[in-house]
């Protein structure tokens, strides 16, 4: 489907891109304890900054030399740093803000990534180094303080897609999501209009368990926001589509499993994943 996979391979992330820059608001209830795991030691970061890219240099007598240069040096993050400040606290781009005082220190404590939309607010932010239709995804661990229950996990995997592309409206995504679940063999989608600091509109998607007989919450998407998209430097125009799923859920509602602890954790049986079949998405 034309996506390029997202590098996910930091589990703890800033508070700044997990959630300030996802125009997520300090006082939100997804950042008390209660919801997200927070880094003892060390607890803090230090302010956004390219990372580092091992480069090799091929020297003259056929030897090879490593050194580490930056990442799209050319990005100004202290710039991105005081536009994200100022959206909350004062207004930009045409919103109001939140009307608080940005804490410099709540931006930069450490916490386990509760979604993985952190690696996508950092791929967006390169992009508008070079702004252009781009498709992004990634299927990786993301940790919640959550009630451990037949349907929820504190642990648990994460597929995050993005679409950024000029001229997108709300029924472009709603399409896609159908075509996307429709892949995975799940058919019969309901979407319900949700709330997402970081999306307007949003959307819930549902899907029918037919062994709990019940709707079942598979996702979440929407359009990023102004107040996210424009701090970066991406222009006006330009839409981005975002959605995110449990991979454990569908899973749930393909084989008919009744209990998400079946498929992930401690009490997994070795038996069951032996006898079961390997995944396999139907091809149309």
């Amino acid at each position: 489907m034309g996506f390029e996979e997202m590098p996910t391979n930091r589990y703890v992330e800033t508070g700044f891109w997990n959630f300030d820059a996802l125009f997520v608001p300090q006082q939100h209830p997804a950042r008390d304890l209660q919801d997200t795991f927070y880094i003892a030691d060390p607890s803090v970061a230090d302010k956004p900054r390219a990372d580092p890219v091992e480069k090799t240099e091929q020297l003259a007598d056929g030897s090879t030399r490593s050194h580490k240069s930056q990442d799209h040096p050319n990005q100004d993050y202290e710039k991105y740093w005081n536009n994200i400040k100022e959206v909350h606290e004062k207004g930009k781009y045409g919103s109001i803000g939140y009307r608080y005082p940005f804490k410099e220190e709540e931006s930069l404590k450490l916490v386990l990534r509760t979604h993985t939309t952190a690696v996508s607010t950092y791929m967006l932010y390169k992009l508008a180094a070079n702004p252009r239709p781009a498709r992004y995804f990634s299927i990786d661990r993301v940790f919640r303080n959550e009630t451990v229950d037949a349907t929820h996990l504190a642990e648990f995997h994460q597929v995050e897609g993005v679409i950024a592309d000029f001229g997108l409206a709300l029924g472009g995504l709603i399409g896609f999501m159908e075509v996307f679940f429709a892949k995975m063999g799940i058919h019969g989608l309901r979407f319900k209009p949700a709330y997402n600091p970081y999306t307007e509109p949003s959307l819930e998607i549902f899907g029918y368990h037919a062994g709990l007989k019940k709707w079942v919450e598979i996702g979440n998407s929407g359009m990023f926001r102004p107040e996210m998209l424009e701090p970066m430097g991406l222009p006006k125009d330009m839409r981005v589509y975002g959605w995110g799923l449990s991979l454990e859920r569908p899973t749930m509602i393909k084989y008919g499993v009744s209990n998400i602890r079946e498929l992930l954790g401690h009490k997994v049986d070795l038996n069951f994943v032996e006898s079961n079949p390997a995944v396999r998405l139907e091809k149309d």
